[in-house]
């Protein structure tokens, strides 16, 4: 399907374009929107960590509103500032990595699972309703690996490309996450690790002492401008395409002269400011984790419904393992979001009303085609 959009223009394709639309209302709304939001939050908390008297809201309203306005101009300048804060990202996270087993103190803590189930982390504690929740972060920390589907149209010789950068991009950062996150239970006690949205703080706190855990903060809250400019980009493309579907949301299909959804991008990051300014870090996250993930299944699910219909035109893409691959997504995603409504009801219904207003707005506003 050669089009930009990801799930919007799938699940349009495959089940029904309401489908498509309420899964492109999620994306517009909060689907990139909270990312950004989360990203922003958590670098002006890392700066308020170093510079107390540093506002980390307002901090991270303007990171949004400076990043927004860069990628608001040229494709090949949000190219370049991309793939630049990329790089200082990867070589800041192998250099904290590197520095954690160099210069820390080991706590002598397992990070697999333990056969005693008293030991908090157990084979019992994986198969819980917590861990199950505990996953929805798990799957923020991994929301790019799907990311060039969404811009397919901006993609050179997408048949390869494509399906290169989804492997080697969630290859990189599962590597990279596995290290990042064994060197914080490396380098700092669980007890002091609980609660803490700054966790890399607390870790640099021990492999650098107090001056250079500050210069770390820094640091750290510089790798999380990647994350804020990748959405940033991203999002938008999403709100074209659906902007070029339907008339009456037209205006979110407008391009400046180098092709960039201007009007798209700058809600986009009003939304995400907004968000900012009025959530808290947990509550946007599971609120975005139940709605996405629910969107995410619907569309893996639709790989089945094709190949059942057979309307699949192969041209060349393949689905590694399947059907075992796609099956075990569907059971690990089924299973996060049920315990999702059971035990944060309060946010999954709030994804649900964002879905339900959708659903509103597409009989009021329905497509042209």
């Amino acid at each position: 399907m050669p089009r930009s959009g990801g799930e919007y223009h799938y699940l349009s394709t495959i089940f029904h374009p309401l489908l498509g639309f309420l899964s492109g209302w999620v994306s517009v709304t909060v689907g990139f929107a909270a990312p950004v939001a989360l990203a922003a939050i958590a670098l002006g908390n890392y700066i308020n960590k170093v510079f107390p008297a540093v506002n980390p809201v307002w901090l991270a309203c303007v990171t949004v509103i400076v990043i927004t306005a860069v990628h608001s101009f040229t494709i090949k300048r949000s190219a370049f500032f991309q793939d630049l804060s990329t790089i200082i990202k990867v070589i800041l996270i192998l250099f904290f990595v590197v520095a954690g087993f160099i210069l820390a103190t080991s706590q002598h803590v397992s990070v697999l699972p333990q056969t005693n189930p008293v030991k908090e982390q157990s084979w019992t504690a994986i198969f819980s309703p917590a861990f199950a929740v505990s996953l929805n972060y798990i799957y923020y920390a991994y929301s790019g690996w799907n990311a060039s589907a969404y811009v397919a149209n901006d993609i050179e010789n997408p048949r390869v490309n494509i399906p290169k950068s989804l492997l080697y991009g969630t290859i990189i950062v599962t590597v990279l996450y596995v290290l990042v996150n064994y060197v914080f239970l490396y380098t700092a006690p669980i007890d002091e690790l609980k609660g803490q949205l700054e966790v890399g703080y607390v870790s640099a706190l021990h492999i650098f002492g107090t001056n250079g855990a500050n210069i770390m903060a820094i640091m750290i809250a510089l790798t999380l401008i990647s994350t804020v400019s990748s959405m940033v980009f991203i999002g938008p493309r999403v709100a074209q395409v659906m902007g070029e579907d339907m008339k009456q949301i037209g205006f979110l299909a407008i391009k400046n002269k180098s092709g960039i959804p201007v009007n798209a991008t700058i809600i986009q990051g009003a939304i995400a400011i907004l968000l900012v300014a009025t959530s808290t870090f947990s509550d946007v996250m599971l609120y975005i984790g139940f709605t996405l993930n629910l969107m995410t299944f619907l569309t893996v699910l639709g790989l089945f419904v094709m190949r059942a219909k057979g309307t699949i035109v192969s041209a060349g893409y393949k689905t590694f393992g399947y059907p075992v691959t796609p099956a075990i997504f569907l059971i690990l995603s089924a299973w996060t979001i049920y315990f999702t409504m059971s035990v944060n009801w309060k946010q999954s219904l709030l994804g649900l009303a964002t879905i339900l207003a959708g659903s509103v707005i597409y009989f009021i506003k329905k497509p042209t085609k």
